[in-house]
């Protein structure tokens, strides 16, 4: 008997295949096998005249939805098709959640197999798990497959009702989405609360204090000045930077504390108060999607999108459990394993006296599922596993915070150790506090925020000397030091998703694809590992927030999530959902319908920015990005603001510099000898550059080259500008084909360029001195394909979510859109395309 076995992804194939007996052959659907229409042109011909044909659902027709196969899966389910015509059995063995049970539903739509079918589920890939998988059959849970289909239409009813009105009201190829608009919302009020800001200062006082007659010295913080406690930063309004109770508190200031210090270098020194106590810790549960995410950013700085990947690679090669779970639960077999390394690495007196069991508190966890933990009845040490760099990092991590589930309790002594400090001129009161570890217990295996438990331990550790009540201390060294508050911190991914998590917005198998796409769409961008909103957020966000605030609310959004699972497990109609969502009294095509006309354009594009003196200088988003807006001598001045510029870099300094600049006659640096024309230095959207000769009516187009990274306008002389416009330079001939390299900078940066193929310079080179072996060099470390190879992404087609990419193929750079595939114009480069200039050349392609 032949079985055809389907899987997600050939790494999935390969690894079950080893596990399954003679008789069964796996192959992959790559994914989705039919998905809603990304085009008009993927419309099938007898709906294109519908009037939702757009939309791609029909909202009075029970959200019937119009399922179709991209052009690049047709030659898979060509593939399927041939090889379901030789079996007797077909088993869909696709990830057991809503998209992998969708997956199923879409195979079984599609193939139309003759031949008996079974769903086969597992969460891990093992020999005893696929087995029993094998054994345990089911048929296709259709509540799991209208709840992924649920989700997947109102993502689109809320993307294609609200986006159009977007590009109408602020700028062209903006998108809003169900939750993706929610954490935007996140970024965009924590960075309002940043701008509101005002810093306050206060002092304090540390003292470095030894033990009578003993020779170790510990420090010491200033407490409290006489009866009253001292200042210290949670004591400041955010907004005002004051004290919020002046009277309640001692703020002292630079002279007073210089003063205190003076006044306490007389006085004696005692021990007041001494507490001793002794707390005992509990590791951390086992990974769920979300504290995995957390986690991999806080230790190595692993975006979500990137833990998913890797986690998904170490899944499909069977050495983790399935890694999309909101379930905190370990099987037996798994608590058992955990225990089994604890004893063999640790040691018995490690191992916590009884099994330790964990209960998810989210409303939407599903108990039959497990945590993210090593697969199989014994775990695989990490140094075992022949794994490397990034997979390591993250099995490793997984391995440590699974076995130090099942581990003893840390036993922790903390002392804190109250001094008093008495003259005849002040009284203060100092504290020091000291830490010991008893017992590490789980502590030896996993430290949160460190993947170096052993030198964890050591720095947690701070010792106090042996002290009592009583007990005389000396001074050895008294200073004071000056603090300033600060402003709430910027998100980051690993926050992001804690706190998309803490309002249940969206779901841990999501939250990777929300700060991807806000990242990818440019309503934020990354600066360190901080999320920064950009002025099209800020502008969206406000949008929003007056018009259809449903959409920016995180306990509306978060609702609708539990209506989602309530479609999961049977209790919610679908279809009265989407209705009371779409076309109810507070519905959001009833809301988009009656106040899209209410919306002024201009307002929509002016910004609201809760920043100090910008009175009289108004910020907008405009088609081309933002600008500044104010009157001089009763007229308009406007300039564009630096793309690199954030919202909170803002100041009425700088927009004035800015204006000014702008407003100024432009006066050239000197003259280019070769063709007699003037050179300029200028700022303009995307930061300074210099220009040759003036812009005319008969020169619409003078050569413009950025500043390097690091130059300001005003060290640009007419020897470094002519350097600039020299760009690109050409270094030689490459020694292979003897074609010839160059060296340039367009918007993205400096660059090399053999036969078509660019190479970004790294940091370290300078694209005016760089020399042919170098560039040779740099050439060779780029790896060798076949396909094209994506140079940039510009963004999505207005009115799809097809994106428009440049692309760098055999025969050069050129524009990707679908399946459209359109050159350059001449003497174009990438760098200098922009989401406009592309649009019009597919345009004209049509």
């Amino acid at each position: 008997m032949k079985r055809l076995v389907i899987v997600e992804s050939p790494t999935k194939t390969k690894t079950i295949s080893k596990y399954l007996p003679e008789g069964y052959e796996v192959d992959s659907s790559m994914g989705h096998i039919r998905d809603l229409p990304s085009s008009a042109k993927l419309v099938p011909a007898k709906y294109k005249k519908e009037s939702w044909s757009s939309l791609g659902i029909n909202p009075d027709d029970r959200y019937f939805a119009i399922y179709v196969t991209p052009p690049d899966k047709k030659k898979i389910v060509k593939r399927l098709k041939d090889k379901l015509k030789g079996v007797d059995e077909l088993i869909l063995a696709t990830d057991e959640d809503r998209e992998g049970e969708a997956i199923s539903w879409h195979l079984l739509k599609v193939l139309k197999p003759k031949v008996p079918v079974k769903r086969m589920v597992f969460r891990e890939i093992t020999k005893e798990a696929v087995q029993s998988a094998l054994d345990n059959t089911r048929d296709i849970d259709m509540n799991l497959v209208y709840a992924q289909e649920t989700r997947r239409i109102l993502d689109r009813l809320a993307g294609y009702t609200v986006s159009p009105l977007l590009w109408k009201k602020i700028a062209p190829g903006l998108s809003a989405g169900r939750v993706q608009s929610v954490a935007v919302g996140f970024i965009v009020q924590r960075e309002r609360e940043r701008m509101k800001f005002r810093k306050g200062t206060y002092y304090d006082l540390q003292a470095m204090i030894q033990k009578e007659g003993d020779n170790s010295q510990f420090k010491a913080d200033l407490t409290y000045v006489g009866s009253k406690r001292v200042a210290s930063g949670k004591d400041f309004d955010e907004n005002t930077g004051r004290i919020k109770k002046p009277g309640s508190v001692v703020l002292l200031d630079e002279e007073g504390a210089d003063a205190l210090v003076n006044q306490l270098k007389k006085a004696d020194w005692r021990v007041s108060k001494l507490e001793v106590k002794v707390q005992k810790r509990n590791p951390a549960p086992p990974f769920i999607t979300s504290t995995l995410q957390q986690e991999a950013n806080r230790k190595f700085g692993f975006s979500a999108r990137d833990t998913m990947s890797i986690a998904q690679k170490l899944y499909e090669k069977g050495f983790i459990t399935y890694m999309r779970t909101d379930s905190t639960r370990l099987s037996s077999q798994a608590i058992e394993a955990a225990r089994e390394g604890i004893s063999d690495q640790y040691g018995k007196e490690y191992l916590f006296e009884q099994v330790r069991n964990y209960t998810s508190k989210g409303k939407s966890a599903q108990e039959a599922h497990e945590a993210i933990r090593p697969s199989g009845s014994r775990f695989v040490m990490p140094e075992h596993s022949g794994l490397d760099d990034r997979e390591l990092k993250l099995y490793d991590l997984i391995w440590k915070r699974t076995i130090a589930t099942q581990m003893a309790e840390a036993k922790l002594e903390f002392t804190n150790v109250s001094i008093e400090a008495a003259s005849a001129d002040a009284t203060a009161s100092f504290r020091s506090s000291g830490k010991k570890i008893l017992f590490p217990g789980f502590f030896r295996a996993y430290v949160e925020g460190s993947d170096d438990p052993d030198a964890a331990l050591e720095n947690q550790e701070q010792f106090l000397p042996s002290l009592k009540e009583g007990d005389r201390t000396e001074l050895q060294d008294l200073a004071f030091s000056e603090h300033e508050t600060k402003p709430p911190a910027r998100y980051t991914e690993a926050t992001l998703v804690k706190e998309l998590e803490k309002s249940g917005v969206g779901r841990p198998s999501t939250y990777a694809a929300i700060i991807s796409t806000i990242q990818d769409r440019g309503y934020t961008k990354k600066e360190s590992k901080a999320l920064v909103p950009s002025f099209t957020a800020f502008a969206v966000t406000a949008l929003l927030e007056k018009h259809f605030p449903d959409l920016v609310d995180s306990d509306f959004t978060s609702n609708l999530e539990d209506k989602l699972d309530e479609v999961a497990n049977g209790k919610q109609d679908p279809v009265a959902y989407l209705d009371d969502y779409y076309k109810g009294v507070n519905g959001l095509k009833t809301k988009v319908d009656s106040q899209e006309d209410e919306i002024d354009p201009q307002k929509a594009r002016l910004l609201d920015l809760p920043l100090v003196d910008l009175e009289g200088i108004n910020v907008a988003i405009g088609r081309f990005g933002p600008y500044a807006k104010m009157q001089k001598d009763g007229e308009d001045i406007t300039t564009s603001l630096p793309l690199d510029m954030d919202p909170s870099d803002l100041t009425a300094s700088k927009l004035e510099e800015l204006i000014q600049r702008s407003t100024e006659e432009d006066k050239p640096v000197g003259i280019d000898q070769d063709t007699g024309l003037p050179v300029f230095v200028l700022s303009g959207r995307y930061g300074p550059y210099v220009q040759l000769g003036e812009l005319t009516e008969e020169n619409k187009k003078p050569k413009r080259v950025s500043l390097l990274k690091g130059m300001s306008p005003e060290e640009v002389d007419i020897s470094l500008a002519l350097r600039l416009l020299a760009l690109p330079r050409m270094l030689g001939e490459h020694p292979e084909d003897g074609k010839v390299i160059k060296a340039g900078v367009g918007r993205y940066g400096p660059y090399i360029v053999h036969d078509g193929s660019f190479k970004s310079l790294t940091k370290d080179d300078n694209v005016l001195t760089v020399e042919l072996d170098r560039a040779v060099e740099l050439l060779s470390q780029k790896s060798a394909r076949r396909s094209s190879s994506e140079l940039y992404d510009l963004g999505n087609f207005p009115d799809t979510d097809n994106p428009i990419k440049i692309m760098n193929g055999r025969y050069g750079p050129y524009i990707k859109y679908g399946k459209k595939n359109i050159g350059l114009p001449k003497g174009k480069q990438p760098e200098d395309i922009t989401i406009e200039q592309a649009i019009e050349l597919i345009n004209a392609k049509k």
